[in-house]
């Protein structure tokens, strides 16, 4: 009989430690990719169904098999590079050149340069917009959106966001959502009428840059300092806040699996699942690197993408950070 409660007494224990403990998101580095070109980086991005990532990386842009991370091509010219955009009705890419004022077009069948298009100043992120069909610039020092017709190859609106948009994303319908990082607010786009109809404040929290939407919960998720926001986009009211890791400045949503993802400078990709009712809650802080503070999730093989280096391991008088160890550039692969 002692034998007996003993044993139930451990099994009901196991199942609580199981119960309390928190849930793991799986998540791991599966593979590293090493790019041994010079420079800084920003942005990555998953190809449009073509098994490629774009990696910028100084002043240039990387192209590498998704699956084995050898180089099947070079965007070359984009100095100050950002943020890579794809549209794939017309089989081009588009970069975001900061230094530069300008998009650079190509052809994503044979990744050859087709022509640049003036923009505002300083162009950060970069998107494409499928309700619109417009590939939209977000330009950090003149605090517009530069909107560019595709077809033209030339910049047809221009629009003020009275911020510093730092990332956008669409409902698909027509509107546009902008983080503006010197406010810690989302300006709200009406693109039909080239305004801004309203802006949403996202404090006490501050500093958004990644942005992600979950369009069927009509969920917004913005990247702020150690905490992803999470906004109803129909009305701008905060829903959930959850604490992430800290230097997040990109975040990706993956809409077959509900989970959100931010990376995190840290060295941690924070792992957020998103319920039915838009209800999010902390899977998990998975280990990733040091200055993976940008990435891209895969919807094909979801998979996250994050670049970053290796670093030495103390700062030089008056530098905020450690520098960059050079030649080594990579890229994470993390799945599980």
């Amino acid at each position: 009989m002692k034998k007996y409660f003993y044993s139930m007494a451990c099994l009901l224990g196991g199942l609580f430690a199981f119960l309390v403990l928190p849930a793991q998101s799986g998540f791991h580095l599966m593979h590293t990719y090493h790019i041994a070109s010079p420079g800084g980086w920003d942005y990555i991005a998953a190809g449009p169904g073509n098994g490629r990532i774009y990696v910028s990386h100084g002043t240039q842009v990387n192209i590498l098999n998704a699956a084995t991370g050898d180089s099947v091509g070079v965007i070359p010219n984009t100095t100050g590079v950002h943020g890579i955009a794809f549209d794939p009705a017309m089989n081009t890419g588009y970069t975001s050149n900061g230094r530069l004022n300008s998009v650079t077009v190509f052809d994503l069948r044979d990744n050859h340069v087709i022509t640049t298009i003036p923009t505002g100043e300083n162009p950060d992120a970069i998107m494409y917009d499928p309700f619109t069909k417009r590939i939209i610039t977000c330009n950090g020092r003149s605090q517009d959106l530069s909107v560019i017709d595709p077809a033209t190859a030339k910049v047809v609106a221009t629009i003020p966001v009275g911020g510093k948009p730092e990332t956008a994303v669409s409902d698909e319908k027509g509107r546009l959502f902008v983080n503006l990082e010197d406010k810690s607010s989302i300006a709200v786009v009406n693109l039909a009428a080239g305004k801004v109809e309203t802006t949403w404040s996202l404090s006490p929290s501050e500093g958004p840059t990644g942005l992600a939407i979950d369009r069927k919960t009509m969920r917004l998720f913005a990247g702020c300092d150690k905490t992803l926001v999470v906004i109803d986009a129909t009305q701008g009211t905060v829903t959930d806040r959850v604490t992430i890791g800290d230097g997040c400045d990109g975040v990706g949503f993956d809409e077959q699996t509900h989970l959100v993802f931010a990376s995190c400078g840290e060295g941690v990709l924070s792992v957020v699942r998103e319920d039915a009712h838009g209800k999010c809650t902390l899977v998990e802080n998975a280990p990733s690197k040091r200055g993976a503070r940008t990435l891209a999730v895969d919807p094909a093989t979801h998979q996250v993408y994050l670049p970053t280096a290796d670093f030495e391991q103390t700062t030089q008088p008056g530098e905020r950070r450690p520098r960059m160890i050079p030649g080594t550039f990579q890229v994470l692969v993390m799945g599980r």
